[in-house]
């Protein structure tokens, strides 16, 4: 059989009231007010506490959200076309022959302020020469990019305009399971459409942002979204925003039945985060983590069925530096129950460095709990500065500084070790993970902000010299250009 594929929603998902199901559901739901028992004392039903659902009128919801969404148009440049008609009309060499191919775009925003910040997936202006807005009121505005989240697949723009409509934060930690929701976007550029579903699951994975740093804990619902939703709103029936419409599962590029938002609280981090840093601060617990398979359980001999299993702990790390080891179980983040990766993911992506967070491990069938300080991706609590963040990421490695026990192994007073030489100039150079960085550009080394200072002080097909160590202690040499 096939499998679903997951696609992101691009251009121009939207809502269509999707309430079909709702005459069958009015037959068979709990009566609105509170529930009631039997009572032999009094011999009659008394009130025993709230309805778990008492509305299935969501208009008031819709209205309100249909003019906090906007739809997002965009010019993106794709490759060349040759124009024949350019030589047969000026002669061979006198217009150029290849001529970029604009291809326009679509999907979906939502207002967060009165002032004109947007926020929107990055999938949909990836690349985007042009991006333009329009408002419900058919109001369109040219659109500034702040800033830009790939391992999230967020997005922040602005308009220049006041008073405008915007949809309220709402905590996505208190969404529950089967809690009505509805989806307003624009699919197909069918502008201003809502469909209404339930909350299908929570801190859902589907391996969908391609990005070695990725957040993945979807909202996942059936609501009907569709390519044009991508960067809409998923809003509770009190109007507040949950989630940003991202992906839908399909076999056929059109909605089959799922649908995933970025819970709102990655969210809100993320634009902050944009909108006064030009940067996401992103916070690092300092370990390898999987979930606890069957296979994992067996191959271990570990008894619990739910959890994180911290399969190394970084030397140096928050989590080392905590008290936190290899082979803990981590139950329990922030106050959040911990039962996959995904939900840790969620909860560390909601936080900054220096951040402070109780952390509950399982340690030979006993709880243990640890106070951590989450740290940068350069092992410190410093906030990063946009500068140094493209630089390290024109590398698309991830470093760490060096622990006492490196130092007296290789005889060295500085350098870094590459965590993850990710996918970048790094990888392609045949740097391996583990690689001791001595020197850059014949530059001594000791931190990952000394990488990026190097790295800002260099342009497009510059020289890069690293030198260093292999894992296995041998010297090595690796040069490319950027």
């Amino acid at each position: 059989m096939t499998q679903p594929k997951v696609f992101a929603a691009f251009a121009g998902v939207a809502l269509a009231a999707g309430l079909g199901g709702a005459a069958l559901y009015d037959a068979f739901r709990t009566p609105t007010g509170p529930q009631s028992m039997w009572s032999e004392s009094t011999g009659r039903f008394v009130a025993d506490r709230p309805a778990l659902v008492t509305s299935t009128d969501f208009s008031a919801a819709a209205e309100t959200a249909v003019h906090a969404v906007v739809h997002v148009k965009t010019a993106v440049e794709q490759g060349y076309t040759f124009n024949p008609f350019n030589e047969f009309f000026f002669g061979f060499g006198q217009t150029p022959q290849m001529q970029p191919r604009i291809v326009q775009g679509s999907g979906s925003g939502v207002i967060i302020s009165p002032d004109g910040y947007i926020v929107t997936n990055n999938h949909v202006i990836d690349k985007a020469k042009e991006v333009k807005v329009s408002l419900n009121s058919n109001k369109e505005y040219v659109a500034k990019v702040v800033g830009v989240d790939p391992t999230t697949d967020l997005a922040v723009l602005k308009i220049e305009a006041e008073n405008l409509p915007s949809l309220a934060f709402a905590n996505s930690d208190e969404v529950r399971l089967g809690e009505w929701v509805l989806a307003v976007g624009n699919p197909f550029n069918l502008n201003s459409t809502v469909t209404a579903g339930i909350i299908s699951a929570k801190g859902r994975s589907i391996n969908i942002i391609d990005n070695q740093s990725a957040i993945e804990a979807f909202i996942q619902t059936d609501a009907v979204v569709n390519p044009g939703n991508s960067g809409g709103a998923l809003i509770n029936t009190r109007g507040d925003l949950i989630g940003i419409n991202t992906a839908i599962s399909t076999r056929t590029g059109s909605y089959e039945g799922y649908s995933f938002a970025v819970p709102a609280n990655i969210v809100r981090k993320v634009v902050d985060d944009l909108t006064k840093y030009g940067v996401v601060q992103r916070a690092y617990l300092g370990v390898n983590i999987a979930d606890i398979t069957p296979e994992l359980a067996k191959e271990l001999n570990i008894k619990e069925t739910q959890g994180v299993y911290l399969s190394d702990v970084t030397e140096g790390g928050a989590a080392a530096e905590a008290g936190i080891k290899k082979g803990d179980i981590l139950v329990q983040a922030g106050g959040k129950v911990v039962r996959k990766m995904s939900e840790l993911l969620e909860v560390i992506g909601s936080r900054r460095p220096g951040d402070k967070m109780a952390v509950v491990v399982l340690r030979d069938g006993k709880e243990k709990t640890f106070n951590v300080t989450l740290r940068n991706r350069q092992g410190n609590t410093d906030v990063l500065q946009k500068e140094d963040v493209a630089s390290l990421t024109s590398l698309g490695a991830t470093f760490e500084p060096l622990s006492p026990n490196d130092k007296a192994r290789f005889g060295l007073r500085s350098g870094v070790k590459v965590i993850d030489p990710g996918n970048g100039k790094l990888a392609a150079a045949g740097v391996p993970a583990g690689f001791i960085l001595v020197k850059l550009n014949n530059k001594l080394v000791s931190s990952s902000d000394e990488v990026a200072k190097i790295l800002g002080e260099l342009g497009p097909g510059d020289g890069v010299l690293i030198q260093g160590y292999r894992p296995n202690g041998r010297a090595e040499v690796f040069a490319f250009a950027l």
